[in-house]
C-alpha cells in the first residue's frame, strides 16, 4: 500500500482514542503534543490517562465504545484488544468520514503514525509503511544524534527573520537562494557550539536582515 505523508493541524480539533491501557497513553499523549482535543473512550484507565483526565487535560467517556462515538471527530485511534471493537471503530470512521487508526491492524488503518524525531519546530518523520515498525525506531534512534538542539535554535530565529526577509526581498527566487546560501553554511556549526553571536551575524550577512534576538526582542 502507498500512503500519502502529510501534516495534520488539529489544534484544538477533536479526536477520540478507544482503550485505555499502555498504547492508548502514547496515542493520547502525541496528540495532546499536537494540541489535539482529546476523549478517551474506556471504562477504566491506567494511571497516566487517569491523571490527564484529573485535571481536565482529556475528556474521559468511562465506558465501551458504542456507535456514534466518533461523531464529530476528525480522527480516532482504537487502541483495544478487542478486534471486533476495533473494526466497529473502523467501519464507523469509513461511513461517516472519520479517518481511522486501529493500532497493529495496518488493513483497518485509514492513516499510520510514523515513528519521529523531534527538535522544536524539525519534525523529521520515518515510516516503513506499517510492514516493520521496529526498524523504523532503529532508523529513528540512528538519526536521533544527528539532529541536535541546533537545528530547533536555527528555525526559532529562521522564524523570527522571514517576516522582514520576505518585506526586504519579494521575489520568491531571490529569497529561497538566500534561504539555500544559509543552511549551506556553517550556521548550524556556530549553534552547536554556543556561539550565538558568531551565529547572528552569520545570519545578517547572508540574509540582509539582522536577526532579532528571542530572548530580548531587540536586534543584535
Amino acid at each position: 500500500m502507498s500512503y500519502y505523508p502529510l501534516f495534520l493541524d488539529l489544534n484544538d480539533r477533536p479526536c477520540v482514542v478507544i482503550g485505555g491501557g499502555r498504547i492508548a497513553a502514547d496515542k493520547t499523549h502525541a496528540l495532546l503534543e499536537a494540541h489535539a482535543c482529546v476523549t478517551v473512550i474506556a471504562q477504566d484507565l491506567i494511571g497516566s490517562l487517569a491523571d490527564l483526565a484529573a485535571v481536565g487535560r482529556i475528556k474521559h467517556t468511562a465506558r465501551l465504545y458504542q456507535a456514534g462515538d466518533l461523531a464529530g471527530s476528525v480522527l480516532a485511534i482504537s487502541a483495544t484488544d478487542d478486534s471486533a471493537v476495533n473494526r466497529q471503530v473502523w467501519e464507523e470512521g469509513r461511513r461517516s468520514g472519520v479517518l481511522v487508526n486501529v493500532v497493529d491492524d495496518v488493513p483497518l488503518c485509514d492513516f499510520i503514525a510514523p515513528s519521529v524525531i523531534r527538535q522544536g519546530d524539525l519534525t523529521v518523520a520515518i515510516s516503513t509503511s506499517g510492514k516493520a515498525p521496529a526498524l523504523a525506531v532503529r532508523i529513528r534512534e540512528s538519526l536521533e544524534e544527528k539532529f541536535g538542539p541546533e537545528y530547533a535554535r536555527f528555525l526559532e530565529l529562521a522564524g523570527a527573520i522571514r517576516q522582514s526577509l520576505a518585506e526586504k526581498n519579494p521575489d520568491f527566487n531571490t529569497r529561497r537562494t538566500l534561504w539555500y546560501r544559509l543552511v549551506d553554511s556553517d550556521i548550524l556549526d556556530l549553534l552547536r557550539a554556543g556561539d550565538e553571536d558568531a551565529a547572528y551575524q552569520k545570519i545578517e550577512d547572508i540574509m540582509g536582515v539582522p536577526p532579532v534576538s528571542l530572548k530580548t526582542g531587540a536586534h543584535v
